[in-house]
């Protein structure tokens, strides 16, 4: 028997909306509502690729040669994105979460970043994916346990699509004004205004796309979320939405994702690439604070 690479597979139900979540990683591995799939699904034998679903944490993205400087302090993590030379994705990419409970129309998963080589704080983080009658609405909260003031930010990392659909043929909005620019190694060293190569706001059919964009300058609804969405040729629409404290979201389309011509993946960030160096939006816990963020995926037909 060969054993699942993402370890336990943990399987919500709430009528016609059914998630999977992965253990490794505390990953959304998949999600159908009303028999459209809207996460893109891979195979069970294959371990998580290019971070599908993955919760990012304490960074999301890149931190440059894995350095960077706390209070005259030189940290070094380890290099875990060879190809540029970064420490790459935080620390839980490959790491496995417990449950609280049996899971239901919801699951709680908890993982701890431990201090290490590079990172002497303790975090103690939670994601609960909790079904609604359209999609899925995931909480994350993480906990200063140490006893020093650590620095955090966090991510997410799905890959969308609308179940039936050429991912190409889909139409992409997101709000964003701003991009980052980044050098060799996909670290920021610039920001400039959405240009029309990447500027989302009107729509793009995503076959014409080529990112993977760091944007900021999102706009929030009265209800202070910012919505992404993703729509079908046949008037479906997904959305991808992320509440106060997300303020950056990365776009990133790639052919490298198994079985699919195309991907694309939505990402919402409290902080972009290199932010343990540039303090961009960095976020301090002090010793027994919690920070509570959350985003959810929606169908609309």
């Amino acid at each position: 028997m060969i054993a699942d690479p993402t370890g336990r597979r943990f399987v919500l139900r709430r009528d016609d909306v059914i998630a999977e979540i992965a253990q490794v990683g505390g990953s959304l591995r998949a999600l159908t509502v009303g028999g459209t799939d809207l996460v893109s699904r891979y195979a069970d034998d294959l371990a998580t690729p290019s971070a599908s679903g993955v919760v990012l944490v304490p960074w999301p993205n890149r931190i440059r040669d894995g350095i960077w400087h706390d209070d005259g302090e030189i940290r070094r993590l380890a290099v875990t994105e060879p190809a540029f030379g970064n420490a790459s994705h935080g620390l839980l990419r490959f790491s496995p979460y417990a449950a609280d409970s049996e899971p239901t129309d919801r699951v709680t998963l908890r993982a701890d970043v431990y201090p290490q080589t590079g990172y002497p704080f303790h975090l103690a983080t939670a994601v609960t994916y909790a079904l609604t009658a359209t999609g899925v609405h995931a909480t994350h909260d993480l906990t200063n346990v140490g006893t020093g003031s650590a620095p955090v930010a966090i991510g997410t990392h799905p890959f969308l699509e609308i179940g039936g659909v050429d991912t190409a043929e889909l139409v992409i909005r997101s709000s964003g004004t701003s991009r980052l620019i980044l050098d060799d190694q996909k670290i920021p060293v610039g920001e400039q205004p959405v240009d029309a190569d990447t500027d989302l706001r009107d729509g793009r059919r995503i076959g014409d796309l080529s990112l993977d964009t760091a944007y900021r300058g999102l706009t929030r609804d009265a209800d202070g979320r910012v919505r992404h969405t993703l729509t079908a040729p046949d008037g479906r629409v997904s959305t991808l939405w992320q509440g106060v404290g997300f303020e950056w979201a990365q776009v990133f389309t790639t052919d490298r994702y198994p079985a699919r011509d195309l991907a694309v993946a939505i990402e919402p960030m409290t902080a972009p690439a290199n932010a343990f160096n540039s303090g961009t939006d960095l976020r301090r816990l002090a010793p027994g604070e919690t920070w509570t963020l959350e985003w959810g995926i929606e169908l609309t037909v």
